[in-house]
């Protein structure tokens, strides 16, 4: 079986994996931010609206990257059936090869030319995204965090080279954007192969197995599947009606407050690709202290983060102008950071520790049933683009209750004052930002932050100390210190 999962060794991976993500922050500042100067809007929303769909062609491998990664996480990589592991993927290069096959043939009898390129676009990334997804998953499921943060790095600039150079070109059509983004699926496959060479390349296991091992791991992986396809499509779901609803340019405006949310979201992918390994090889005893430890951690970071907000305003009416609108929105959709946070980094990695995917895919579902119906709502009978707004972000604060709740329930702790104090936190800047002047609002929200932290100061010496011992001493295993903080929690 695996090596044991010590603190130093969390650490270690999740600095690595930090790195990794500080330098995607950085490339994504420059798409968020600069390609948006340099292009202009109509451009940026066919860009934009290639971005929204290939980022849903994860879920044609129907499953079997999330069965083998529930599977087989808890073996180091030495310890993998190879030739087994190697027939799921040829199994996946050989259906999102045929898939895009048909998609194309299809996008050929299109009339719009914009239309037929977006297609032809999005059906070439259903072959490199889940190639890159199946390289990713079987770094991080065998703890080779160094390697999978490597793999990041370079698809990532790979990415960003090419953009600056079209930038520096001053090319303003949105093809060959897309085509950079697919140019860095193609390093990051290249690197993956080499990477994971056994498991990609020689022969599989016959046939009949190969079918076997398949139905194993979509049985097992369906389920996670499409609880994660649900989670993402409450965000993508109000995004597409937007799309389909309102014109080009309003949805590049919405669409560039979604960018700018999501790098703040990207240092929770850093932590989550190291937690589901780590949370499936500790000892069950001491999940439910470090599901408080790590909630403890991050609601006052993303709490005050949201601060940056007024500042970043500031700075972006002066450096976009033509996107102002887009911080109205911005800051409708700010508070989603908190929620979905709490969601991608804690409550769906301990339900898949607990093997509770059904529970996952029931809450999901039923937010994005009435996600979608209150988007349908706000945008065709009502014609209001906040009201979409506004629902998303309730939908995602129900979404995140609901899942903690279960959580808390499994490992036996109850936070119902911690729900209302973030409830409150959410709808004060929210409202502040909505209806006081810019500073008005950020001087009322900073208020409310220094009662949180004044309310919460327990938790923040706690976080204060947990990082100190995480990232500078790493003697022990963080699992099995000061158990005394569970009461506190």
């Amino acid at each position: 079986m695996s090596n044991s999962i010590t603190g130093k060794k969390v650490a270690k991976n999740l600095i690595l994996s930090v790195t990794a993500q500080v330098i995607s922050i950085l490339i994504s500042f420059m798409l968020g931010f600069i390609v948006p100067k340099l292009i202009d809007q109509v451009q940026y929303s066919y860009w934009q609206t290639y971005l929204l769909y290939v980022g849903y062609v994860g879920i044609l491998h129907f499953g079997i990257l999330d069965g083998i990664v529930l599977r087989y996480s808890q073996f180091d990589y030495n310890e993998l059936d190879k030739p087994r592991i190697r027939s799921q993927f040829q199994v996946i290069l050989g259906l999102t090869s045929l898939i895009t096959f048909f998609c194309c043939l299809i996008a050929s009898f299109l009339s719009s030319t914009i239309t037929k390129e977006i297609v032809i676009l999005v059906a070439i990334g259903i072959v490199t995204k889940n190639i890159v997804g199946f390289n990713s998953y079987t770094l991080q499921m065998t703890n080779r965090i160094a390697k999978y943060s490597l793999l990041v790095i370079l698809q990532r600039v790979s990415y960003a080279v090419v953009v600056a150079i079209l930038l520096l070109c001053r090319v303003n059509n949105f093809y060959w954007y897309c085509i950079a983004d697919l140019i860095g699926d193609e390093i990051a496959i290249v690197i993956g192969i080499i990477f994971n060479r056994e498991v990609c390349i020689g022969k599989g296991v016959p046939i009949k197995e190969c079918l076997k091992e398949c139905w194993l791991n979509i049985s097992a992986g369906s389920l996670l599947l499409v609880a994660n396809f649900t989670a993402n499509l409450l965000v993508g779901g109000s995004k597409m009606v937007i799309q389909w609803r309102w014109d080009e340019l309003v949805f590049g405006q919405v669409s560039f407050s979604f960018s700018v949310s999501n790098i703040f979201l990207t240092f929770v992918t850093a932590v989550s690709v190291v937690l589901f390994p780590s949370l499936k090889r500790m000892n069950s005893n001491d999940l439910p202290n470090m599901y408080m430890r790590i909630r403890n951690v991050i609601s006052p970071i993303l709490f005050f983060v949201m601060i940056v907000y007024f500042p970043g305003c500031w700075i972006l009416e002066r450096w976009l102008p033509n996107y102002s609108d887009s911080l109205i929105y911005l800051g409708i959709l700010l508070p989603i950071i908190i929620f979905s946070t709490k969601v991608n980094l804690l409550t769906n990695n301990y339900l898949k520790a607990y093997r509770k995917e059904k529970v996952m895919l029931v809450v999901n579902i039923v937010s994005v049933i009435i996600g979608m119906i209150m988007f349908a709502l706000g945008a065709y009978l009502l014609n209001n683009l906040n009201f979409v707004l506004y629902s998303l972000v309730f939908v995602i604060m129900l979404n995140s209750v609901a899942s903690e709740i279960i959580v808390t329930k499994i490992i036996n702790r109850s936070i119902v004052l911690d729900f209302i104090i973030e409830l409150v936190m959410t709808i004060i800047f929210i409202l502040s930002v909505q209806f006081l002047s810019r500073w008005w609002a950020c001087l009322v929200y900073g208020c409310a932050l220094i009662a949180y932290f004044c309310i919460n100061y327990k938790k923040v010496i706690f976080m204060l100390r947990d990082i100190k011992k995480v990232f500078f001493k790493n003697k022990k295993s963080i699992y099995q210190e000061d158990n005394n903080i569970k009461e506190d929690s």
